[in-house]
């Protein structure tokens, strides 16, 4: 159905709280990361991941029973994906469709934001992942199936993978080989996308835990493995789990990414600061920066148009402010991340 008329009435709601703007921080002569923009929205429910389509200029945030869209560039509402309560969205460029991790998984048309169909799935849905090789949707689950393999093109289930262990995030080389976190395995899956199999599995030993957030050097094979406890973030080998390096991080990550042109991996932890650490070379690390966010913006998603690196968090309304949300808003979607109440999401833009 299209849900044009829902779009008008979400743009309508958040246009008079908008309050996008440039950051009062100094700018730093020698290039560093600092808060350039945010926006701020009220509204209930739990938040999760957060998905920057960077060609079409989107922003997609799930919260509550439905996924906000808002303009990457302004930071001004979009539109809405209603009826699903997704923990994440995954985008398919080639096909024009996006997907939400959510039970069932809504597939929409990305031009128009107008609902195609609605898939079933079994397990709790969480992260989610768009496979290029393969042009397919990948739906993790902490409980079986692990993994839900969704055709992009016409929205088919192709199959379900068993990983061993819960999956956290997920990252694609691009070529075949897909690299999920286990979070209570201590471990990294590696799965072939084109059997659907887990091919390897790279253990951390010890030197980092409850793995949360992942990134990828595709070039130069480099798996940055983003862990809670301890705050570490683990260099391996993506080609044989070789441990490479350790590097310190921030508290409470959930997110994380790399930048192939700036040579940046990032992590974004719940403590309030996003950690940028830079690859000299294949073998060679260090931690340039932690930059001041907000607290509890653990999740995050690169602008790959702008270099810059957006992040969601929320916080509490005043109570004279949180009343009218609770009309204008679906009820919450039960959550293990995130305030499920009345509360201002925060959007935030980080960049040089």
């Amino acid at each position: 159905m299209n849900n044009l008329p829902r779009v008008a009435v979400s743009a309508a709601l958040f246009a008079s709280s908008w309050t996008a703007f440039s950051a009062l921080a100094q700018s730093s002569s020698n290039g560093t990361y600092r808060l350039i923009q945010s926006a701020q929205y009220p509204g209930a429910g739990g938040i999760d991941y957060v998905v920057a389509d960077a060609a079409a200029r989107r922003l997609y945030v799930p919260r509550g029973g439905e996924v906000l869209v808002f303009d990457l560039d302004t930071l001004k509402p979009a539109g809405t994906i209603p009826n699903a309560r997704a923990r994440g969205v995954a985008i398919a460029p080639t096909s024009h469709h996006g997907f939400s991790s959510s039970a069932p998984v809504v597939m929409w048309d990305t031009r128009t934001l107008a609902t195609l169909k609605t898939i079933d799935v079994q397990g709790r849905p969480d992260a989610i992942l768009f496979e290029p090789a393969t042009e397919r949707v990948y739906i993790f689950s902490h409980t079986a199936p692990h993994v839900t393999v969704i055709d992009a093109k016409n929205g088919t289930v192709v199959g379900t993978i068993d990983l061993g262990g819960a999956p956290e995030q997920p990252v694609s080389d691009g070529r075949g080989r897909l690299y999920v976190d286990l979070e209570d395995k201590d471990a990294v899956a590696v799965v072939d996308v084109k059997s659907l199999q887990v091919v390897g599995r790279y253990q951390l030993d010890g030197k980092g835990g409850t793995p949360a957030g992942l990134a990828l050097d595709a070039k130069n094979r480099r798996l940055f493995v983003l862990c809670r406890d301890p705050q570490t973030c683990v260099v391996l080998d993506a080609d044989n789990g070789k441990i490479v390096a350790t590097l310190p991080i921030g508290r409470g990550t959930d997110g994380g990414g790399f930048n192939p042109r700036t040579m940046e991996a990032f992590s974004s932890q719940g403590d309030g600061t996003l950690t940028i650490i830079k690859e000299n070379s294949p073998n060679d690390f260090a931690v340039t920066q932690t930059v001041q966010t907000k607290a509890r913006a653990k999740t995050c998603t690169l602008d790959t148009k702008t270099d810059r690196i957006v992040l969601i968090t929320t916080e509490p309304m005043p109570a004279t402010a949180a009343s009218p949300a609770k009309t204008a808003e679906p009820p919450p979607a039960p959550a293990k991340k995130g305030n499920t109440g009345p509360a201002y999401l925060d959007i935030l833009v980080v960049g040089r």
